[in-house]
């Protein structure tokens, strides 16, 4: 008998514990991903992988609710109110299209720019050391390596006079580009002719200004690259046309340009799931030092070399960090 009520009081207080003693559930992060290409490419990759690498976990304690603008850089305005709108934590904004239309629509939730082209020069950010807004994130120097270009292009075109640089209407930075670009040709007497062209569709009408321009070389403008996908086009344009070409868009040697000079792209975009994890943490974006690049990169795709008739200097292969053959 006594066992028994010994069993059962035991028993009591056991059902009694649960609900006092069970864990709640862990809180479910909401973050928006905001971009205005077609889909998942490099850049979301190397995010989610890094935000896996520190703790967070798609669909288990964070939830990313993903917006593709599918190559129309109008619709990123309704997209980011629409990530206002769910009351997201936090929004990585890819590219500087993104990081406008979400700075145009909030000045509250952080905003953590996924390689913008230059935060400073697009007023994304009062200072690099102290951005003082709700805007964070890494700046990737790509306007003001445009003279290093330009004198890339020169050692594999000999007697380079003149350039087209292929830029889109739709990104704000596109301004930026030329004018680093018109400002260091104008330094090594090298004339520059803007193509400024608003979707792919116009990429023909913009080779055939290019050649009556009588462009020698070519300069891509990153974004046809990196977030929308034309590299391969654009690069099958320039062969047929016969354009030496280079981009500062990662990828861009491997889809068939002659030239990549840029950034080290995944270790760059790395760094973004840090500012994630700190703000989800507390972190202000205002408190947060902006990133630049800490490495670049040289790829050279001798194969292009080859198609064009070009021989490149071995002292610029013995530069390259990579070579495509």
């Amino acid at each position: 008998m006594k066992t028994r009520t010994a069993f059962l009081f035991v028993m009591l207080l056991l059902i009694g514990t649960p609900a006092a003693e069970a864990q709640p559930a862990a809180k479910v992060r909401l973050i928006g991903y905001l971009s205005p290409g077609s889909g998942p490419g490099l850049s979301h990759a190397i995010v989610e992988q890094g935000l896996r690498d520190l703790g967070w976990i798609d669909g288990k304690n964070i939830r990313i609710e993903y917006r593709w603008a599918d190559n129309k850089p109008e619709r990123l305005a309704l997209l980011a109110e629409e990530l206002v709108r769910l009351n997201v934590e936090l929004i990585v904004a890819n590219s500087t299209p993104a990081v406008q239309a979400a700075k145009n629509a909030t000045t509250t939730i952080p905003i953590i720019m996924g390689a913008a082209a230059d935060a400073e020069g697009s007023g994304f950010v009062a200072s690099l050391a102290r951005p003082g807004g709700n805007i964070t994130g890494v700046s990737m120097m790509m306007p003001a390596l445009s003279g290093k270009r330009l004198e890339l292009l020169r050692e594999v075109t000999p007697g380079l006079s003149r350039i087209a640089y292929l830029a889109y209407a739709s990104d704000p930075a596109h301004k930026l580009f030329l004018k680093q670009t018109q400002e260091a040709g104008q330094a090594l007497e090298i004339g520059v002719q803007a193509v400024v062209v608003s979707n792919a569709a116009e990429f023909e009408q913009a080779f055939a200004a290019m050649k009556a321009g009588r462009a020698d070389a070519l300069m891509v403008h990153p974004i046809f690259i990196n977030t929308l996908g034309f590299g391969p086009r654009v690069a099958e344009l320039a062969g047929r046309y016969r354009l030496p070409t280079i981009s500062d868009g990662p990828g861009f040697a491997e889809a068939g340009g002659l030239l990549y000079y840029g950034s080290d792209a995944p270790a760059d975009l790395g760094r973004i799931a840090g500012y994630v994890d700190r703000i989800l943490k507390g972190a202000k974006p205002a408190d947060m030092p902006v990133q630049q690049p800490l490495k670049f990169q040289l790829v050279v795709n001798m194969k292009t070399a080859k198609l064009l008739g070009l021989k490149v200097p071995q002292s610029l292969l013995l530069r390259a960090d990579k070579v495509i053959e």
